[in-house]
């Protein structure tokens, strides 16, 4: 069974990729600022949202569920987990991905050495263990380290624990698969393969992924750009919609020409 997509708007194709444990559900004040820019294609990974559970346990198998479903050639943009998903989209669809966005994400989440901006494997491992006990209490402590030292905490909160559940409960086996994925990418080594213009949108006071994260992954790509959303945390699409819909609409127009609409996102 294919995975659940749904589009709307007119203009370029834009495929949007969410996070691990929520839905295609969560873009829903991000889009009405894309739409009248973009044809906006939003994905339910494997065993979130309304997408059925096939078995899709490694980066690689996401990576490919979602390239069957998603229109092509096409920017792609994915939020945390998603941003790994839409980075490995870019090396093994070269073509397929024109322009790359990932925001608060990262090429690798666990710290290692050399590389310390970024969760201590333990918190992965914690939540990996108390997934098999009370998996909905887990995705909401998740929830809340998100938006844990950002601006409008609470507005932000109530809006991702509102759509946790909004299209279902999320397939444990997809839950685990995506924690595994977390703990265990790391796509630093072929960043520089990726050609295609790079937009690294992070969130000013994100404690999962922090902006060092971002600076460090930079240096990383050929042609990347760091943009910084200060006041936000995990989720600043949602904290600061506009701002962040600006800034995607307008590297896309600078690194693809004008879009059909000829204003700025927001």
């Amino acid at each position: 069974m294919q995975l659940y997509t749904q589009t709307s708007g007119t203009g370029p194709d834009l495929v949007l990729v969410h996070g691990w444990g929520l839905h295609g559900g969560i873009w829903g004040r991000f889009v009405p600022l894309l739409e009248a820019h973009f044809r906006v294609t939003c994905v339910d990974l494997p065993g979130h949202g309304r997408s059925d559970w096939q078995g899709e346990g490694t980066l690689d198998a996401m990576t490919e569920a979602v390239l069957s479903v998603v229109p092509a050639p096409a920017v792609w943009l994915g939020w945390s987990l998603g941003g790994l998903v839409a980075t490995r989209a870019a090396l093994m669809a070269t073509g397929k991905v024109t322009a790359l966005v990932t925001i608060a994400s990262s090429p690798c989440f666990v710290r290692k050495p050399g590389w310390q901006s970024a969760m201590l494997p333990v918190l992965l491992d914690t939540f990996a263990a108390e997934l098999a006990q009370d998996y909905v209490r887990t995705l909401n402590r998740f929830l809340a380290l998100q938006v844990r030292g950002s601006n409008r905490y609470g507005e932000v909160l109530k809006t991702l624990r509102a759509l946790l559940l909004a299209h279902g409960e999320p397939d444990a086996a997809g839950l685990r698969a995506g924690l595994e994925v977390l703990r265990t990418a790391d796509l630093r080594d072929s960043l520089g393969d990726i050609d295609c213009p790079t937009l690294l949108l992070m969130g000013g006071r994100d404690t999962l992924v922090p902006v060092n994260a971002g600076h460090a992954a930079s240096k990383l790509f050929r042609n990347a750009r760091l943009e910084v959303i200060e006041g936000a945390g995990h989720a600043p699409f949602i904290a600061a919609p506009e701002v962040a819909a600006g800034w995607v609409y307008e590297f896309v127009y600078k690194n693809s020409g004008p879009s059909p609409s000829g204003r700025r996102a927001g």
